[in-house]
């Protein structure tokens, strides 16, 4: 597709799986700039739409792009046909991860969850439960993803692994013998895992893994297709076999700012990036991760084992909160985990913290909700 019309400016995250194809399809339609993962992970998303017409966001800004009026909704401008079909189309809960009070503020342009990275010359079969990763990573190097907002993620992973989701009940965010458990367990991996990847991001943890023998597994990564090549992904741990995956959702959606008027050119566009074509044939060969679950399900899509070992977890991840504190709490929750895995602070004062910092996240209207 080559679409024509007036130039608008879009802001991407700066990697081949987020910009690559956006790019390719632009035509003179879109100019796309781009900026650090971990920009895209905490930026403020009003500053961003101040800025540029589309932008490619993480659901859990939501609450904030809500609440500042930076975002138009997208149900305005889609039929609610439209809606429903690329909502029934997608990927586990990735459409609805983007409505909010009722609106549809972005579209699934790309889907990602938390999955295992095994480099199996190394590690031998990949490990499919937290027992059988503790054992592997007594005799190989493995490691957990703890940078930036990854140290709460994978927290909060391993607890929908152990049965109870983050959240369920707001003002405790999680009960003490799971949130204790999780963080035992993770203790315990980090001891062993070379020092150097504990200031990785997910990015970052590939590449080492990819490029060099130093690191052998991580049971919890953001998947990412261009690696596929040199990587082995598959589900994320259970606590037994058959159990559920714990993960937390990521991907991306692609939005449009308030001070957006999207011409029928600009709508067209979007609807073909969310098309069948686009979804399973132009984004893979663009380094794209699809929404569509045609495109994960599909033996003929590029890197068709990627979607193919990983397509139970994104099935069942788990949505984080997305009201306008939740970044904050993420970063904060984070800095806490790392301070519990270091032995600065004891685990139960770690998650007295992180129940602090979530109540105090929420404001009062919110916490009688």
């Amino acid at each position: 597709m080559t679409p024509t019309g007036p130039a608008y400016a879009g802001l991407t995250w700066d990697h081949p799986r987020g910009h690559d194809a956006l790019a390719a399809s632009a035509g003179g339609l879109v100019h796309w700039d781009v900026q650090p993962l971990e920009g895209f992970e905490s930026h403020p998303v009003e500053e961003l739409c101040a800025r540029y017409d589309l932008v490619v966001l993480d659901h859990p800004h939501l609450g904030e792009a809500v609440r500042t009026g930076c975002l138009r909704p997208l149900d305005g401008l889609f039929t609610p046909e439209e809606l429903a079909r690329w909502g029934a189309g997608s990927i586990g809960p990735t459409m609805r991860s983007y409505a909010m009070d009722g609106r549809q503020w972005a579209l699934p342009l790309d889907a990602a969850t938390q999955v295992a990275a095994t480099r199996t010359d190394l590690a031998g079969e990949p490990p499919g439960t937290w027992d059988e990763v503790r054992r592997l990573a007594r005799r190989a190097p493995v490691a957990l993803s703890l940078a930036g907002p990854h140290a709460f993620l994978t927290f909060a992973s391993v607890a929908v692994a152990l049965g109870e989701e983050p959240a369920a009940d707001p003002d405790q965010l999680i009960g003490d013998d799971t949130g204790l458990a999780v963080l035992d367990l993770m203790a315990g991996l980090d001891a062993l895992a070379p020092p150097a990847t504990r200031a990785l991001n997910p990015i970052g943890l590939l590449e080492l893994m990819a490029a060099t023998d130093r690191l052998a597994h991580c049971p919890l990564v953001y998947g990412y297709v261009t690696y596929a090549d040199r990587v082995t992904f598959t589900d994320a741990p259970a606590l037994a076999p058959g159990g559920r995956p714990g993960s937390t959702l990521g991907g991306t959606g692609i939005a449009l700012s308030a001070r957006c008027t999207p011409s029928p050119g600009l709508l067209a566009h979007l609807r073909w990036l969310m098309s069948p074509e686009a979804q399973g044939d132009f984004l893979p060969r663009h380094s794209g991760q699809p929404s569509a679950r045609t495109a994960w399900t599909s033996p003929g899509t590029v890197a068709a084992d990627f979607y193919r070992r990983t397509t139970a977890t994104c099935e069942r991840a788990w949505v984080r909160p997305r009201h306008a504190g939740y970044i904050g709490f993420q970063t904060a929750a984070s800095a806490t985990v790392r301070a519990a895995l270091a032995g600065e602070t004891d685990h139960r004062a770690a998650l007295d913290r992180m129940r602090v910092l979530y109540r105090a996240s929420r404001t009062p209207e919110e916490r009688q909700t």
